[in-house]
Order: C-alpha cells, then structure tokens, then sequence
C-alpha cells in the first residue's frame, strides 16, 4: 500500500480560474445569491462546474490524505468520521453535487466542519483557500514568474 494516498500532486490552476471560482463560492456563502448569479452567468455552467471541482479537489484532498499505519488508528483518524458525518449532513439536506450551488456548498461545509475550529470564520479560511491557490497559479503561469 502507499506511503501517502496522494500519489501525484494536482497541477496548478490558472489564476483567472481561482479568482472565478472563489468569486463564484464567496458570493454563494454570503447569500449574496445576486453576485453568485451573475458569477455563473459569465463563467458558464460547464466550465463553472469544473472549476469548483478542481477548488474541491485542492481543499479535501491535502486534508484527507492521511499515512497508512498498518491499519491502526493515526493522527489524522479523525477525519474520516468527520468526513462520514459531512456526507450524511448532505444526503440529509438532498445537496446534488452535479451542479454549481451543490459544490460550493459541499467545499463551504467543508470548510466549516473540517478546517476551522468550533465552526469559525469560513469567510477567512475561504480567503486564505483562495489566496493560497493564487500563488500557486502565480507560481505556475511563465507570465507572472520573474527572472533572476
């Protein structure tokens, strides 16, 4: 079995992508349903989709990749009851991850439930998401990059 259940680091995202996609999951948190709206209208749903996909992936994967320890329970176990308890929340509220609102929901519960402690400010854990994925688009895009 792996060391890690990640095996291959995700690629970067563009930066216009992670901007989009964070406008777009920023306003829907808000309920700022007006701004989400218009957000998707000029993404496009097809594409808005595969964006919030792509932010999902980079949010759960790196905080759910725990080590294998011969079965036994490690320092990341938790998760995994955390991340049952989450899927239950969503089948309860019938969330559908096959459009826009359910996965931004999805990555705002995350958020709440996973990354912030006693369900503390999403809006800054999402800021800080959102800042993180830009300096690896920065990082990856040849046009931002500076010579030495």
């Amino acid at each position: 079995m792996p060391e890690n259940t990640v095996v291959t680091p995700l690629p970067p995202m563009e930066p216009a992508d992670v901007a989009d996609a964070f406008a777009y999951i920023q306003a829907w948190h808000a309920r700022n349903i007006d701004t989400a709206g218009a957000v998707a209208d000029d993404i496009g749903p097809e594409k808005l989709h595969r964006l919030l996909l792509d932010v999902a992936a980079r949010v759960f994967i790196p905080i759910t990749a725990a080590d294998d320890h011969d079965g036994e329970p490690c320092a990341h176990s938790f998760l995994a009851a955390a991340l049952g308890r989450l899927l239950l929340e969503l089948l309860c509220h019938s969330v559908c991850l096959a459009n826009a609102r359910g996965v931004a929901d999805t990555i705002t519960r995350f958020t709440e439930n996973i990354l912030t402690e006693d369900h503390g400010d999403v809006a800054d854990v999402l800021r800080q998401l959102e800042a993180a994925g830009m300096k690896q688009a920065m990082e990856a895009d040849p046009a931002h990059r500076t010579t030495a």
